[in-house]
């Protein structure tokens, strides 16, 4: 079925955005210094992530 190829698709480029996100963000704390709307932004990334991947596997 071609809709659950995109699904898997836009499940795994979300999946390499939140993990690059999460690099970026780790290396911004590291090199300035924590900013706590990163971090929030990150975890708000993450359930989405989570909420697509769960859906995904429930169709």
């Amino acid at each position: 079925m071609p809709g659950s190829t995109n699904g898997s698709t836009s499940t795994k480029t979300m999946g390499v955005l939140t993990v690059g996100g999460l690099v970026m963000v780790t290396a911004y704390t590291v090199a300035l210094g924590s900013n706590g709307w990163l971090w929030f932004g990150w975890v708000v990334l993450g359930l989405i992530t989570l909420g697509m991947v769960v859906t995904s596997r429930s169709t």
